[in-house]
């Protein structure tokens, strides 16, 4: 499909979930630098990572609203100062990465970016300013505030992801898709399905994606890890992948003559 956003130039856009959690060498070490750096390693252009902000205002890029589940710490993000959520230790020994270690260490990449929790559109509309990274980002929040307010701020000069949720639902209601359709969004990030009432219903449709193409948006589903699942959605005509498993995706779309990464 014909994009004006850099970000999306090219598809199928193949983008390493918190660096690609689930490939081998990462594991235990999501969202690290190392991680995010096999991706690169990888040929992977395009990194997906949440973002929370310190109680001093640093962006981190890191999935959890607090540092216990994959740290040697505990505690909100947003209560500590970056100087304590920095000595915070990840698998054998790395720290939570502020956001822009991974931009300084990758300048050209480009970054999927959720905004995870309250008070972080402000810092990040300013980072994007201050570094002119408006066509090297797509911002998206399952909260409606957080990307509204990102919008508000950036003004339709940044890709955006329609909220995931609403984007969910709205796969079963006529009105609200239609009215959706017509939001700022540049990208709908959905799931393959979800569980309504115990039964499980496909989100991702031939019809979606029609109605998605024909107002100029794309379709990028999380998070798929197996192969013969990336090979249907591909064929299906989904705009891009998120997965944990870099390897097989990638392996994927090489086989498919599809690899719009490096290498």
């Amino acid at each position: 499909m014909v994009t004006t956003r850099p970000y999306l130039d090219r598809t199928p856009v193949a983008l390493a979930h918190r660096g690609g959690s689930l490939y081998p060498p990462n594991i235990g070490l999501e969202n690290t630098m190392t991680a995010f750096g096999n991706a690169i390693a990888m040929g992977y252009t395009h990194l997906e990572t949440d973002v929370h902000v310190t109680r001093d205002g640093r962006l981190v890029a890191f999935h959890d609203t607090v540092l216990d589940r994959v740290t040697d710490r505990r505690g909100h993000i947003r209560d500590l100062p970056w100087a304590e959520v920095s000595r915070a230790r990840i698998g054998t020994g790395e720290r939570v990465p502020l956001l822009t270690d991974v931009l300084e260490a990758w300048p050209d990449v480009r970054l999927n970016i959720d905004l995870k929790a309250p008070g972080t559109a402000e810092p990040l509309w300013r980072l994007v300013e201050e570094r002119g990274l408006h066509d090297q980002v797509c911002v998206g929040s399952f909260s409606q505030r957080s990307i509204s307010e990102f919008r508000r701020l950036s003004r339709g000069r940044v890709t955006t992801a329609a909220a995931q949720v609403g984007t969910a639902l709205a796969r079963f209601a006529p009105r609200a898709l239609t009215a959706l359709l017509r939001t700022p969004a540049d990208v709908f990030q959905v799931p393959v399905s979800i569980v309504v009432r115990g039964r499980t219903v496909p989100v991702v449709t031939a019809r979606l994606l029609a109605a998605a193409h024909r107002y100029g948006k794309q379709v990028h589903v999380w998070t798929i890890d197996d192969a013969a699942e990336m090979h249907r959605l591909l064929d299906l005509g989904v705009d891009g992948l998120v997965s944990d498993r870099i390897d097989v995706l990638k392996d994927v779309l090489v086989s498919r003559g599809s690899w719009t990464g490096r290498g």
